[in-house]
């Protein structure tokens, strides 16, 4: 039986990559599906990632032989079998628009993931959780217990066995242990105005500036706050007879689009780092 698989890859950019990659996939039957590639000249990388349906190995021999493979070509590999859903756990605090989006979109299979499990330090979606039948952790935090807080999350990720994490309006900052544990694998999502607006009631402070664009960015979490390499953003516009309330609910549309593209994307293994920034195989 046929099982579809995604390989992304980087590397030194050299001559003949992608016939190399292909006829590694040829020699073993490996039927292309889709296929992209991008030469990134400022660092002189390669990026590659690659759809295929295989039937003459197993996933564990094909990774043995691509191990093999890639050695001399310097590359960093994943192979990733289609056939699982990207197990995932969601952080959220009090605002629940994210989290309400990425619920309904997964159940209606348009993302594919498996939500494991819901983590909050607020009780207020224990209901929603339950409505989709998805374990809730109600782990409070606070300044004298955030060390045995992010522990407790920690165990409860490491026990679903999540390859992603997702801060749908999480509203604590996470150690730098704990983003240094979840690196390549924890997705935030937060305001974009211009100017910034950083603080408590930031459409407040840009309905007092007026602002014309309101936007949301989604990134991945590193220990620099807000900071991590981008993988998507969106704006709305806006002009002077939008209220306070007006702009939050088009803030909270945004955030919730962007964050659900951000979280396709990474599911799809559409996306690889590059230093700061990513590359992104739509």
């Amino acid at each position: 039986m046929d099982s579809t698989y995604i390989l992304t890859l980087s590397c030194p950019d050299r001559l003949g990559l992608v016939h190399a990659v292909s006829g590694f996939l040829l020699e073993r039957s490996g039927n292309i599906e889709e296929a992209a590639q991008y030469n990134d000249h400022g660092t002189g990388l390669f990026f590659m990632r690659v759809q295929f349906r295989c039937s003459a190995l197993s996933a564990e021999a094909l990774r043995s032989e691509l191990a093999q493979f890639a050695a001399p070509y310097q590359m960093q590999w994943g192979l990733h079998a289609t056939v699982q859903p990207m197990r995932t756990v969601i952080l959220v605090s009090k605002e629940g628009h994210c989290l309400n989006d990425l619920l309904f979109r997964w159940k209606s299979g348009l993302l594919p993931v498996d939500i494991r499990a819901i983590i909050s330090n607020h009780r207020d979606f224990y209901q929603l959780a339950a409505s989709y039948n998805v374990p809730f952790h109600h782990i409070a935090v606070s300044r004298t217990n955030k060390e045995a807080a992010e522990a407790r999350q920690y165990e409860v990720i490491q026990a679903e066995d999540a390859e992603l994490v997702v801060l749908a309006r999480y509203m604590q900052i996470l150690s730098n242990d704990l983003c240094t544990k979840l690196a390549g694998r924890a997705i935030n999502i937060h305001h974009s105005f211009l100017p910034s607006f950083k603080g408590a009631k930031p459409y407040y402070q840009a309905h007092d500036r007026g602002v014309k664009l309101i936007g949301a960015t989604a990134h991945y979490v590193t220990a620099d706050l807000d900071e991590g390499p981008i993988i998507e953003q969106d704006v709305a516009r806006a002009d002077h007879s939008k209220t306070v309330e007006d702009l939050t609910a088009m803030g909270r549309d945004t955030e919730s689009q962007v964050l659900a593209r951000a979280v396709k994307w990474h599911s799809e293994h559409r996306v690889l780092q590059n230093g700061h920034k990513t590359v992104i195989f739509k």
